[in-house]
């Protein structure tokens, strides 16, 4: 269930409902970009279970967690797809990066033309935040959300 304070943020007018304008406002503060009234209207629509084009709580909550398992979702994709590159080095512990030969080995067996280590390296360089040569989950996330 969505917090009440959250529900309360996108109820602007305190109408204890959320019409497409007020969530068309907080969806486009949240995601940082301007969103159509039409998408808007779409998203409302599918959770508006009783028909009135306003979200009340309830519906609010099931539409608030509808997007979280989708995140839950991406985020699993992302694991598999990370899981096809990467390889695992064990010193104390399993740590899995994709190298600049992981990378290389999973391009050419996906069809990519050949690439050198050092093109790889190069790839991998644009989007290794803490300069250590690889890329984690948390870095490879970045470069797929980019």
């Amino acid at each position: 269930m969505v917090v009440p304070s959250v529900f309360a943020a996108f109820d602007k007018d305190g109408d204890r409902k959320v019409s497409v304008s007020e969530l068309r406002c907080c969806m486009a503060a949240s995601l940082g970009e301007d969103i159509s009234e039409e998408e808007v209207a779409v998203v409302l629509a599918a959770a508006d279970a009783d028909g009135d084009g306003l979200l009340n709580q309830e519906e609010f909550s099931r539409l608030a967690a509808g997007a979280h398992e989708e995140d839950d979702v991406r985020r699993r994709c992302l694991r598999e797809a990370f899981g096809m590159y990467a390889s695992s080095s064990t010193e104390d512990t399993t740590t899995t990066m994709i190298t600049p030969a992981s990378l290389r080995r999973t391009l050419s067996r996906l069809g990519s033309h050949e690439l050198g280590v050092e093109e790889c390296r190069a790839m991998i360089c644009r989007f290794d935040l803490d300069g250590d040569g690889k890329l984690s989950f948390d870095e490879f996330r970045v470069m797929m959300m980019a």
